[in-house]
């Protein structure tokens, strides 16, 4: 498992995928403090390890990067610790728009094309 604070190549995160799923790499994103953890096989590990450094459970969001796809497609909103009624997210994505656009806009920021 690795936070990512800086950047991440592409390159890497297909590294990645070929050894855990084959064309996916599960990451947790925290829109506080713009990090993310990747690299493991469950998104509950990345929440832990995240919250083991200080985020919050509120800024921490579950997510699937696909690294041989681009624009819409490389970012998969789906993951169980998204579930969160008392937040008002009843479902395993991200229904807010607001933080959808927050989580774009971090990933790209720290993965870098190839």
């Amino acid at each position: 498992m690795k936070i990512i604070k800086d950047k991440i190549t592409r390159l890497e995160l297909r590294e990645m995928s070929v050894k855990m799923f084959g064309n996916l790499v599960k990451a947790v994103v925290d829109i506080d403090k713009e990090i993310m953890a990747v690299d493991a096989e469950l998104h509950s590990d990345e929440e832990a390890e995240l919250l083991g450094h200080g985020s919050k459970q509120a800024d921490i969001w579950g997510i699937n990067l696909y690294p041989e796809l681009s624009g819409d497609d490389f970012i998969e909103f789906d993951s169980m610790i998204n579930l969160r009624p008392s937040h008002n997210n009843r479902s395993r994505s991200v229904d807010d728009l607001e933080i959808q656009a927050k989580i774009k806009k971090i990933v790209n920021n720290l993965v870098k094309d190839d």
